[in-house]
């Protein structure tokens, strides 16, 4: 199976166990997404995240602003839940959700959004470039569809060191123009890899609606490769879970490259930086008729009275936590400015004579 074991139904992740870390600023671990609670309490997570990162970007506590996946949760929770520890994900601009999903540290997520040295990434990489080696994720891209040929590198390699390892690939219907994408679909056809390109069509790339600009469809992009190609609510995190359980099988057995399309629906804008300009680009009606079908509520009726309050409140008291880790976390020193800017501790390839 390609799902973690279930831990009961109904039953809330303790303090400290997968997913819910004792202490922020703590390494991640694998998210417990194995039962209905455990993704509840994860989707709840990420839309707290993102609310608390935006109460921190109006303040000027985050600067540069971000590009929230409020409303999108589903997707993400959905296919980590079909992965394996093993298995790893490369992400996109909109990518808090996916890295928490996979069992980042919130604490050290936000401080890494802040740009503090308690950071996943000692704060040099932002709210973009956030990643988690140890946790298999390759890292959120600011370049839109470039995860996809990491993923199918990252695929590659694995496979070439003998290792049992699937690859995802998350992107947005803003990708599936890019040259760098279709590539990653003819060489990951090519060599039947063990990857999961997840297409998260929210319906605009920024405020162009994708209609007017995919000519055909997004899994027709995939067939044109041989790439099997479904399409699933990405509202629903039990379609998607199921969807992607099949396709992460069908890859880790030597099937070949999957493809979905999950058509979700961001609730916020495109970046924070929409509020200031004032864009208008969707009609109330839409994002009423969006927000009614909120993956939240949906998740919460498939859980025992009371409980969804009990892991709402467990996810406040971490978030609570992990705001006070990351502010007090300190500020890089400008004397190290130009550290990391150069790779280091290089070694040569095997056979390199040079």
């Amino acid at each position: 199976m390609t799902q973690h074991d279930p831990v009961g139904p109904g039953t809330p992740a303790a303090p400290g166990s997968p997913g819910t870390p004792g202490s922020p600023g703590t390494p991640g671990s694998p998210a417990d997404l194995g039962s209905p609670a455990g993704r509840y309490r994860m989707l709840r997570l990420v839309r707290g995240f993102e609310e608390l990162a935006l109460g921190l970007v109006r303040s000027g506590e985050i600067t540069g602003g971000i590009h929230p996946y409020i409303g999108q949760e589903a997707v993400a929770v959905g296919v980590c839940a079909a992965l394996r520890p093993r298995d790893r994900i490369t992400s996109t601009h909109r990518g808090h959700g996916h890295v928490l999903a996979k069992g980042a540290d919130p604490g050290r997520l936000l401080a890494e959004l802040l740009g503090r040295t308690g950071g996943l990434n000692k704060g040099r990489g932002g709210s973009m470039h956030a990643a988690d080696f140890s946790l298999g994720v390759l890292g959120a891209n600011g370049m839109v569809g470039a995860g996809g040929a990491i993923a199918v590198g990252a695929a590659w390699s694995a496979r070439q060191a003998g290792e049992d390892r699937v690859a995802v690939a998350f992107f947005g219907d803003g990708a599936l123009n890019q040259g760098v994408l279709l590539e990653s679909f003819n060489l990951a056809a090519m060599w039947r890899l063990p990857v999961l390109f997840v297409c998260e069509d929210n319906g605009y790339a920024t405020t162009l609606p994708a209609a007017t600009a995919v000519a055909g469809s997004a899994t027709g992009r995939a067939a044109a490769f041989g790439i099997p190609a479904a399409e699933v609510d990405g509202m629903d995190t039990e379609a998607v879970r199921a969807a992607a359980a099949e396709a992460v099988e069908r890859a880790a057995a030597g099937g070949g490259p999957g493809f979905l399309r999950c058509r979700t629906y961001r609730f916020e804008g495109h970046h924070t930086m929409e509020r200031l300009m004032k864009l208008r680009y969707r009609t109330p009606e839409e994002v009423a008729d969006w927000r009614a079908l909120d993956p939240l509520p949906r998740a919460a009726a498939l859980l025992p009275p009371g409980l969804a309050g009990q892991l709402d409140a467990s996810v406040r008291q971490q978030l609570d936590a992990a705001r006070e880790f990351a502010l007090a976390s300190e500020l890089p020193s400008p004397a190290g400015a130009l550290d990391h800017l150069y790779a280091d501790g290089r070694r040569p390839r095997a056979g390199y004579g040079g």
